[in-house]
């Protein structure tokens, strides 16, 4: 399958880890090419703003990877919302994971060593690609905390890591919500993603008669074509893209 060109008519809702960036053996250890926030920067002019970063990351963490740059971001699978104008949507803490879960988890991976508990500030998520022998007692724990059945709460797999956040939330859900606001509203979108938490936002897209594209499908599963081809796609609009050094950095 060959991606599209990109076109003014269009919006960009893009995954972050292994979309965006390659994914790497810990949350904390990826690294980011010195291009790509003037990469996304350059989207958000060439789209008149209408590029969002929809990902299972804190609004935070992503900040900080992506600085100087500050756009319309979907936080914990849409659970922190940030609209072009600025303003947040945040759902109630009283709706987060509960302290005691954490510790219940934090607890069980200083038995397992090599998994991680990347705590957030609506779910939790646990690492263990440093462990892949641990992970069925990893979805073990995690099964016995949230049964399919929980009212508010479920289990949202990832590679080799899974991750507790509210019922309420999906990547669909954040890409419809933007839809209904400027930039988004009335365009043509494209969601780009890697792993099953992108599907709900590829069909949701699909709704306002866009398309999804899988790395692994479109991209050779490599997010550096991802950057390239968006870097062509800034260049098709009539912005400057910025070089794509493959030299990054922490």
């Amino acid at each position: 399958m060959t991606p599209p060109d990109l076109d003014r008519t269009n919006a960009l809702f893009l995954d972050f880890d292994g979309t965006l960036l390659e994914i790497a053996p810990t949350p904390e250890s990826v690294v980011v090419p010195p291009s790509l926030p003037g990469l996304i920067a350059a989207l958000h002019r060439a789209l008149g703003g209408a590029v969002a970063i929809v990902t299972g990351r804190s609004i935070a963490v992503v900040d900080g990877f992506l600085a100087p740059f500050v756009g319309v971001t979907a936080g914990e699978h849409g659970a922190t919302m940030r609209f072009e104008d600025g303003r947040r949507e945040d759902m109630p803490r009283g709706m987060a994971v509960p302290e005691s879960w954490r510790d219940t988890l934090r607890e069980a991976a200083e038995r397992w060593p090599g998994v991680l508990v990347e705590p957030k500030p609506h779910g939790v998520a646990v690492h263990y690609r440093l462990a892949p022998e641990h992970g069925e007692e990893v979805w073990r724990m995690v099964r016995r905390l949230v049964p399919d059945d929980h009212p508010g709460f479920r289990l949202i797999p990832a590679r080799e890591a899974v991750e507790i956040g509210p019922r309420t939330t999906s990547k669909g859900v954040a890409v419809e919500r933007l839809m209904k606001e400027d930039p988004f509203r009335g365009r043509r979108p494209i969601f780009i993603g890697d792993d099953f938490t992108d599907e709900a936002g590829m069909e949701a897209c699909r709704k306002f008669g866009g398309e999804g594209l899988r790395v692994a499908e479109v991209f050779g599963g490599e997010p550096a074509a991802v950057r390239a081809w968006l870097a062509r796609g800034v260049e098709l609009l009539g912005e400057r893209a910025p070089s794509l050094t493959e030299t990054a950095t922490p």
